[in-house]
């Protein structure tokens, strides 16, 4: 087929290798403009998929909107069969999507209609899914409201949202990759009216960890936020993230946010946590128990 790929993140690349690997023709790939980067934010960096996209050959846009007519007429000359769409991040309006002959698919992390919006993966493992999954699905005007036509489930387990995100991304890209290898054989299916959630965008605010929730949920944020932007503490007004935990059974009426012994065994409304992979402002990622043997915190410190 003759394909628009559009796509930011690296959830997006597996989707444009897979496509050119299949002996599609992408005849050009849209992804957000280069931000500020590099040392100190003094160079402007290209998206995953520009990167991977220019090294294919393909050629790139990085229009900062799709509404103008300008924009439209140029995509729509592009005279695509299909457009491909992976965590583009620009909302695609009407005359974008009924541009090409078969319209617009998307990849999209969850099992609809279960986290339609921004942050499926992340808002799947706080909310404790035992599964999840990716879909293939149609686009039409409404917020990830268009019918499925082919999906993969996978479980959550203790995995992080870098590890989930990866793990879809491969698997939304083989799923892509088999729809429109025969889409008469995966025809678009409604999502049921019942179930909705909605995965609003990660608020940084979001990522300080709150003891008073149980260790159980502490835990899970801790995964959800890892490898970005990182839950985190603060000892003594120092910030420390907190990149994976173990949960503790042990409960500590009244002592929320305290530590229970030396080894930063940390007490919540349920539970404790312990974390085990941590790393201090400006610092390197270490164990914790490398970082107590050169900034000790004794039993009882309120975090």
């Amino acid at each position: 087929m003759r394909i628009i790929f559009m796509g930011t993140p690296d959830f997006a690349v597996p989707t444009l290798e897979a496509l050119v690997s299949a002996g599609h023709d992408v005849v050009a790939a849209y992804s957000q403009p280069p931000r500020p980067g590099g040392r100190r934010g003094r160079e402007t960096v290209a998206s995953p998929v520009q990167q991977r996209a220019e090294a294919l050959g393909i050629a790139v846009r990085h229009p900062v909107s799709l509404k103008g007519a300008e924009e439209q007429a140029a995509f729509a000359a592009l005279d695509a069969d299909v457009a491909v769409v992976a965590a583009y991040g620009l909302i695609l309006p009407k005359p974008v999507l009924a541009a090409p002959r078969f319209g617009c698919l998307n990849v999209h992390g969850s099992l609809l209609p279960r986290w339609r919006g921004a942050a499926p993966v992340q808002r799947a493992i706080l909310a404790g899914d035992a599964e999840t999954g990716v879909g293939i699905m149609q686009m039409e005007a409404g917020l990830d409201t268009g019918p499925v036509r082919m999906e993969g489930r996978v479980a959550v387990d203790r995995k992080t949202a870098g590890e989930l995100t990866a793990e879809l991304a491969a698997l939304g890209a083989r799923l892509m990759v088999e729809v429109l290898g025969d889409p008469d054989a995966h025809p678009p299916v409604a999502q049921p009216e019942a179930g909705v959630t909605y995965a609003s965008k990660i608020d940084k605010a979001e990522a300080r960890i709150d003891f008073t929730r149980s260790a159980v949920e502490v835990e899970r944020l801790v995964r959800a936020m890892h490898p970005a932007p990182g839950a985190w503490f603060e000892i003594a007004g120092e910030r420390v993230k907190v990149l994976s935990a173990d949960v503790l059974p042990f409960s500590f009426p009244g002592g929320e946010g305290t530590t229970v012994d030396d080894a930063l065994t940390i007490a919540c409304a349920d539970g404790a946590i312990r974390p085990t992979l941590v790393q201090r402002a400006g610092r390197g990622v270490t164990s914790t128990a490398e970082l107590l043997r050169g900034f000790p915190v004794r039993s009882g410190t309120q975090l």
